[in-house]
């Protein structure tokens, strides 16, 4: 059944975008061409897909091809493919609505900057509605492969709050986008103009983009053509292909320039910006593949969904499979764009038969391997970058050792952290770095987890390290502790949080110091038998510290327990937590403990004991669970010593 032509709304996001793009990339119009014809190759890429399985869909046209057309006194720009194509529900579906995960973050993200505001909108990237950035009014005709030419469908809007769809007959499949340009932007409806920014932007698009031949009003002799010659042109236009038509990544790379590799890397991402970094590399021998990899200069707003799909554009044979094949790289490296081209595996290969191919996971092994090295060149070559790909991609990156083990090692070498060496927020320092900058004799690599820089430079915990000079990694991302877990040591050197267990400086530590420490513990042996019987069911232990040089006390908790930090993230995302009690360290030479030791009334006694304890969890960044009690003792002894 035929269906009539409605008029429906568009989806509130898609709509507030479209607004934000006319108003916001006036200074990079010319995007839109790009846009439209990244989306028109996909297609093609998609037909040959679904064609591999039922090959009728060719519909005796396999040529698959892009055309672009222009009318300057009507000021329209039609571009065309013979594609995949769309349904009336695929219509409906596709630009109605922004089917995108992130958008709505995305828009929270907008600053009311127009400048800025086109930034973010490139991050974010905009295919078809890039058109309503020259276009006052859009129409687009299509039709799906393999659907009756009756099941054509026409789509039109002019951006604003709703869009018009009717049927109508379409011999051909495929798609047309036609932009009826406002007279502003006039000037795009020019073929010299057309031409150079195709060239600028999809030369590499490996179908072939057709345009009409310029005629020139001189023949080959330079004498004028005849009236008839001009209108025998203008009755049977001939077009010519303008771009390349060769995928890229099957040149040398000694033939691609960088202009080429940036403009290849901005249509399979739809960034605007140009890529950090690239590697492109061809394997031959036992298997034969090609791979070309990006590292974007700015993370994406689904960059945190872990659900997202993502992954590598896969080609077999230079045949387009799929989009988004997971399966060729980990998911702490779900922010590499790219594609492989194997000469391996079957042209019907499908998601399930990835997951299942040994081949896969040799090209994955090594993928993988080519990634990494692509992060440590740039790390080596140029740290300002890296520093700066640190920034939004570092916690994500931080993943790695737990998801890779064999590459536990290479990833621990990429990843950055503040330490004391420096005391700055930067997460600038590598291990590496830590491990050169090691005192004679030390044996571990010291760090603490804490909610915040403040908190962890400001820790207790440090005050002998800081004695000793020894340096300590300050962690603050919510994945640290969880990386510690399973990162466990780093060029042979066990990694040691200070917050955690007895601790043992080793030959950092004299034996003098050893000797004086036993002597207090046995000296001070009342005081710590009488706190822990005042501190009864809070905690595990009390016992001199090792750690402390400045402060009266501190909290640590067990070798194997989890540690404060991660037991704030669980506790406040309703996880439930072991309940292990931390040990509570007296320090015996501050002035505090050593009044404490002496004092006859068990009552204040106990209230002295009880405030220590709560602040030693409020030094560690901790929640007081009944902080009006410890308000309270404070204001007691406050009141006693100032009567």
């Amino acid at each position: 059944m035929t269906a009539a032509k409605e008029t429906l709304g568009f989806q509130t996001e898609a709509k507030q975008l479209l607004q934000l793009m006319i108003h916001s990339l006036y200074s990079n119009k010319e995007v839109f061409v790009r846009e439209l014809i990244s989306n028109a190759s996909d297609a093609a890429d998609k037909l040959r897909f679904a064609a591999l399985a039922d090959a009728s869909l060719y519909e005796n046209d396999p040529e698959l091809k892009v055309r672009v057309e222009f009318d300057e006194k009507a000021r329209t720009i039609a571009i065309s493919d013979n594609g995949i194509g769309m349904s009336r529900d695929d219509v409906v579906s596709h630009l109605g609505t922004i089917a995108r995960s992130g958008t709505s973050e995305f828009l929270r993200n907008l600053s009311g900057d127009q400048k800025k505001d086109s930034q973010l909108i490139g991050q974010f990237g905009v295919g078809f509605y890039s058109a309503f950035i020259v276009a006052e009014r859009v129409e687009v005709f299509t039709r799906r492969a393999g659907l009756a030419a009756s099941e054509g469908v026409h789509w039109e809007s002019s951006g604003e709050a709703d869009f018009s769809v009717e049927s109508f007959t379409k011999a051909e499949r495929g798609t047309t986008v036609v932009l009826h340009l406002r007279s502003d932007d006039a000037e795009f409806a020019d073929s010299w103009r057309l031409r150079s920014i195709i060239k600028k932007y999809s030369d590499h698009i490996s179908i072939p983009v057709l345009m009409q031949k310029q005629r020139f009003d001189t023949n080959d002799d330079g004498e004028e053509k005849t009236a008839e010659e001009k209108a025998a042109e203008a009755a049977a236009p001939e077009f010519e292909t303008v771009n390349t038509a060769t995928a890229l990544w099957t040149r040398s790379r000694s033939d691609v320039t960088d202009d080429e590799y940036t403009a290849f890397y901005k249509h399979i991402s739809h960034d605007f910006e140009e890529p950090l970094t690239w590697s492109h590399n061809k394997v031959e021998g036992k298997q034969e593949y090609t791979s070309l990899l990006f590292v974007p200069k700015r993370a994406p707003f689904d960059l945190w969904n872990r659900d997202k799909p993502r992954g590598l554009k896969l080609y077999v044979q230079r045949t387009f499979i799929m989009d988004e094949a997971e399966q060729f790289l980990p998911l702490y490296l779900r922010f590499i764009k790219g594609v492989v081209d194997s000469n391996d595996l079957p042209l019907n290969v499908s998601r399930e038969i990835l997951q299942h191919s040994s081949q896969v996971e040799a090209m994955r092994s090594a993928l993988t391997k080519r990634a990494l090295d692509m992060l440590e060149k740039l790390a080596k070559s140029e740290p300002e970058k890296y520093q700066a790909f640190w920034k939004d991609f570092g916690q994500v990156l931080k993943e790695g050792p737990a998801e890779d083990f064999g590459n536990k090692e290479k990833v621990a070498k990429l990843l950055r952290f503040s330490t004391t060496h420096t005391n700055g927020e930067e997460q600038d320092q590598s291990l590496d770095d830590y491990v050169s900058r090691m005192k004679d004799g030390q044996e571990k690599i010291y760090y603490i987890a804490a909610e915040n820089l403040n908190t962890a430079a400001n820790s207790p915990h440090l005050e002998v390290f800081r004695k000793k000079g020894i340096e300590v990694l300050l962690l603050t991302d919510r994945v640290d502790e969880w990386l510690m877990g399973h990162l466990s040591e780093f060029d042979g050197k066990q990694l040691q949080d200070v917050g955690k267990g007895q601790l043992d400086l080793g030959k950092l530590e004299d034996e003098s110091e050893k000797q004086e420490v036993e002597k207090l513990e046995k000296e001070h042996q009342s005081l710590l038998e009488r706190a822990q019987k005042v501190l009864e069911g809070k905690v595990e232990k009390v016992r001199v510290t090792t750690r402390l040089t400045e402060s009266p006390a501190c909290l640590v908790v067990g070798d194997h327990d989890m540690g404060a930090q991660m037991r704030r993230i669980l506790e406040s995302a309703g996880q439930k937590v072991p309940d292990n009690k931390p040990t509570l360290e007296l320090n015996p030479t501050h002035p505090l403990v050593a009044k404490l030791d002496g004092e006859p009334d068990e009552d204040r006694f106990a209230d002295l004991v009880d405030i220590l304890f709560d602040q030693a969890q409020l030094a560690e960044g901790g929640q007081l669970k009944d902080p009006a009690a410890y308000v309270r003792r404070l204001n007691k002894l406050l009141l006693e010593i100032a009567s």
